[in-house]
């Protein structure tokens, strides 16, 4: 028996929080990324890790926001807590690895390509192991070619990212880049529940017990606490604006002088024989041995 299927049964609540979520985990991960570029390698794991972890809590939180608004028909769902938190693992480790090769390697070339593929892989890695953590009376089908669709623009997106990222320049850039990849990134979920099709086995009962937002919600407490205490760390960094290490002079034009500086005395040609002698001095007399 073929499964009705609503992805939307809070209407656009879910799709537009769980895109809010996306560009959260989107905007600390990317920042932190490009922090990483401007310490000194000791202290470079440490953001790419935090850059990691933000990443991959935004997009696993915002893929089981979007769940709670899935609903089959005649049939409950359920959730198996070791699968589905393994998903969250495996987005964290696969974001990192790929965050890690462009903040050692440079968000260019083939560190590039290779950084964003992996992100790309982890992100929908992630979104599919979820689905397998489903528990219901029935089978989950999936059509290849929408699949593999979803996958491409999940690379796509980590790609993009991971290369505004690498631009270092400045905190309104990392947004514009969060602002695209949580579009992918939700689109890239949408675009994976549009290739499911679930065959019900007809031997339940009609669907009880709790909504699939009563048991998601326990679930996402710990990653929404980590991204905002993720998000304070990243608030009151002080180069979080300015995106430029301590010690490194500002670039600007020759003459110019930078802020808080005096500007450079203007140069004085020095007194020539052919220049007019001043009229207050004509009268002096030249100072001689003589007359001193």
């Amino acid at each position: 028996m073929q499964g009705t299927v609503d992805g939307f049964s809070y209407g656009l609540v879910t799709p537009l929080v769980a895109y809010l979520m996306a560009c959260l985990g989107g905007a600390l991960g990317l920042r932190c990324t490009t922090r990483s570029m401007l310490v000194t390698r000791s202290w470079r794991p440490a953001w790419l890790a935090l850059g990691s972890a933000a990443i991959g809590s935004g997009i696993w939180t915002m893929h089981f926001v979007a769940m709670m608004g899935f609903t089959i028909e005649h049939t409950p769902i359920r959730y198996d807590w070791a699968m589905t938190f393994a998903s969250l693992a495996v987005a964290i480790v696969m974001v990192g690895v790929g965050i890690f090769i462009v903040g050692y390697r440079g968000a260019r070339g083939t560190a590039l390509f290779t950084g964003g593929t992996i992100t790309g892989l982890g992100v929908a890695s992630m979104h599919y192991l979820g689905m397998a953590g489903m528990r219901l009376d029935g089978q989950l089908e999936y059509n290849t070619v929408t699949v593999a669709v979803s996958v491409a623009i999940a690379m796509a997106a980590a790609t993009a990212a991971l290369w505004a990222a690498g631009q270092v320049r400045g905190f309104l850039w990392s947004l514009g880049a969060s602002l695209v990849m949580g579009l992918a990134v939700t689109g890239m979920h949408y675009t994976g529940m549009a290739a499911l099709d679930v065959h019900l086995h007809g031997t339940s009962e009609p669907a009880s017990g709790g909504s699939p937002a009563e048991l998601l919600a326990p679930m996402l407490i710990g990653p929404l606490a980590f991204l905002l205490l993720a998000g304070v760390v990243v608030l009151f960094d002080p180069l979080m604006v300015t995106g430029r290490p301590a010690g490194v002079p500002v670039e600007r034009k020759p003459g110019v002088p930078a802020h808080g500086e005096f500007p450079p005395r203007a140069h004085r040609p020095a007194h020539h024989p052919t220049h007019p002698t001043p009229r207050h001095l004509a009268h002096r007399r030249p100072r001689t041995p003589q007359n001193r």
